[in-house]
């Protein structure tokens, strides 16, 4: 399995902005993606700022590239997304989960 992270910051006024275009439009389309096996976006408050950082889990590389397109480390930020963000990551980061553990 493969995840990818990306960061976004947004001010601390426009706090719900960036969550509500993530569910009603990002997760949406990641669902309809072959290998999408599932987000997480979490939050932290920093300094008049909220800081998003999102995790998508996928089955492969190449269902990264069924989203991303052939540049895999570029962000795919849409334009209602950068509007509701005062700056974000132009580059992502991709792990191989080595290991993964469930309570008993």
């Amino acid at each position: 399995m493969i995840v990818r992270t990306w960061r976004g910051w947004a001010a601390a006024s426009n706090r719900a902005a960036y969550p509500d275009h993530f569910r009603k439009h990002v997760l949406p389309e990641l669902k309809e993606i072959a290998g999408f096996l599932g987000a997480s976006l979490l939050q932290q408050e920093r300094l008049g700022e909220v800081e998003f950082l999102v995790l998508t889990r996928w089955a492969s590389i190449d269902a990264v590239r069924a989203f991303a397109g052939d540049d895999i480390s570029g962000a795919v930020v849409e334009p209602e997304a950068a509007a509701a963000l005062v700056r974000f990551d132009r580059s992502v980061q991709h792990y191989e989960v080595i290991e993964e553990t469930e309570p008993d």
